[in-house]
């Protein structure tokens, strides 16, 4: 790279403060097994605008000025030593990983952020940057969940997916979400039956994910809707997205009749009800920190191993569907008032 090229990012002054500063940031060149991606489209995350109202009670450990955001897509414009996997002018989607290691060039609201290589995976030409940037946290949280030995420890999904001669089945909650969306690609692929909730609207398209039953998370009937759906099956544990899902979950693992049970609750998000649950289920946040972003992790054997061949043959699509808010860095802000209001099947995204 000849010369230098100017940056900018949206940055976290300071605890607390609103609105996001737009303004200068430097270029930072990458390092061995890292690459600069000139960004397209940024993704929304509720951590992002969590972070900006709770201020030190979220990420505590966070230096400012800071720049947060997770979830890039664009265009390779510099490789560091060692990497093979890129090359400038590739269209790649990405895990920007500043909120797990504290380093501001790692994230993802600027215009050139810094990408470990095997936090990102190729995007193929029929899927869209707008598309692709709902993909990297998702992909982050779902994989840890589902797979670290830490949380549920599931086999790991395969091209294609992985068969089993017994039948596991798992319960993610929220399939509606991005996560949720994610999650339930991702556990089927590694050879599981997937039992979920939505609201009716969306049952559909969450059954199109491929999870097998679909249950109304607010009916008075679903724990013992799911409970007969998972009757006789080996039971994986369950993965948690959204309020009231633990006291689901909790009490469909405890009552289980199958010939086993992990009585396992991996917590990507959502609040208890009465905190009442079977003290024999283990409840786990899944906390993203440096070792979840590190070159041996789950998550990078997904972005590496399993992400490339299945973005390419369609096995998994991004989803939800990307709503895209505005254009440019000063749109990041408004996009996190329109987050916090809530969406059904969609994420938030901002194009650059």
């Amino acid at each position: 790279m000849t010369q230098t090229p100017e940056n900018k990012a949206a940055w976290l002054s300071a605890s607390g403060v609103t609105p996001l500063e737009i303004g200068p940031a430097p270029y930072t060149s990458p390092g061995p097994h890292q690459i600069v991606v000139k960004n397209s489209v940024l993704g929304i995350n509720s951590v992002d605008w969590a972070k900006q109202m709770l201020g030190e009670t979220l990420l505590g450990y966070i230096r400012y000025p800071f720049i947060l955001g997770e979830d890039v897509a664009g265009t390779v414009v510099e490789v560091g030593e060692g990497v093979e996997r890129f090359h400038v002018d590739d269209r790649v989607v990405a895990a920007a990983a500043a909120i797990s290691t504290n380093i501001s060039p790692e994230g993802g609201f600027q215009v050139y952020t810094v990408i470990r290589e095997w936090l990102a995976t190729p995007i193929p030409d029929s899927i869209t940057f707008e598309q692709a940037s709902v993909i990297p946290l998702a992909i982050f949280t779902a994989s840890c969940g589902l797979f670290d030995t830490s949380y549920l420890g599931l086999d790991l999904p395969t091209v294609p997916a992985r068969q089993s001669s017994d039948k596991r089945t798992v319960i993610i909650t929220g399939g509606s979400s991005a996560v949720g969306s994610t999650a339930i690609q991702l556990a089927v692929a590694a050879g599981y039956e997937v039992v979920s909730t939505a609201s009716p609207k969306n049952f559909d398209y969450v059954k199109k994910l491929g999870a097998a039953h679909v249950f109304d998370y607010k009916n008075d009937t679903v724990i013992d809707d799911i409970s007969a759906a998972v009757k006789g099956v080996h039971l994986a544990g369950g993965y948690s997205i959204g309020d009231g899902s633990i006291d689901l979950l909790a009490a469909v693992l405890s009552k289980h009749q199958g010939p086993s049970v992990h009585k396992f609750i991996a917590l990507a998000g959502g609040k208890s009800g009465d905190g009442s649950i079977d003290p024999s289920i283990q409840v786990k946040f899944i906390l993203l920190g440096p070792d979840a972003a590190g070159p041996d992790s789950v998550v990078s054997n997904i972005y590496k191993g399993y992400l490339p061949d299945a973005l390419a043959n369609g096995q998994f699509v991004p989803a939800p569907e990307a709503l895209v808010v505005g254009k440019g860095l000063e749109k990041i802000q408004e996009a996190f008032g329109i987050h916090m209001q809530g969406v059904s099947a969609k994420k938030i995204v901002v194009s650059l």
